[in-house]
């Protein structure tokens, strides 16, 4: 088994590669979602106010990003030590943060890398994955026999993942190095962040 994970610009090209993982027969279990409330269509009042639903935060959330079953309807509200407000569900998600989603959350800001780095993505990628989800974007992560490495790659690539080392490229010209948990809120453009002009943009 390895793990696969890729970067996307919105919620609405993670979730295609979702259901195009479930349609290729990858079981739930095996895969994570993690949507950035910066996206401006899901909106950080939107998490909050269903975040404050509890248990009826997964069906909720589902819903506004699209799922009828699988992992997307299982989506909930949540915080990120270091990055703020998402929407999630999957392993990769419980083991960043020691709980599932829409529970009350804690532990340490480096379980976010060492989650990535523990399934087998190098570091210097970990720190671009949540860096790309602090900005705004999505991160899907799938665990998959070696022998649907290929499909799963596909998929991917139909649904528009980011080039993480362009884009790790891109946040380097604006003087940045890695992750930094205690770095401001950022005021994301999904437009800027595609052409890389994200340096024009700054913290609130």
């Amino acid at each position: 088994m390895k793990t696969m994970t890729a970067l996307f610009d919105d919620y609405t090209l993670a979730a295609q590669a979702v259901r195009g993982l479930e349609a290729a027969g990858l079981p739930e279990d095996d895969i994570s979602l993690v949507v950035s409330t910066l996206d401006d269509e899901v909106g950080e009042d939107n998490a909050d106010d269903k975040a404050a639903d509890g248990a009826g935060a997964g069906a909720g959330i589902g819903a506004i990003i699209g799922g009828a079953g699988g992992l997307l309807a299982g989506l909930g509200a949540l915080a990120i030590p270091g990055i703020g407000p998402v929407i999630a569900a999957g392993w990769l998600v419980s083991t960043a943060v020691g709980a599932v989603a829409g529970a009350a959350l804690g532990g340490a800001t480096g379980g976010v890398i060492g989650a990535f780095t523990s399934s087998g993505v190098h570091e210097q990628d970990a720190h671009v994955f949540a860096e790309g989800v602090r900005r705004g974007g999505s991160v899907v992560s799938a665990r998959v026999d070696e022998s649907q490495a290929g499909v799963v790659e596909d998929i991917f690539t139909k649904a528009q993942q980011v080039d993480i080392t362009e884009r790790r490229a891109r946040y380097e010209e604006e003087g940045w190095q890695y992750f930094d948990p205690t770095a401001p809120g950022f005021n994301r453009d999904p437009d800027r962040e595609r052409r890389g002009l994200d340096h024009l943009q700054g913290p609130f």
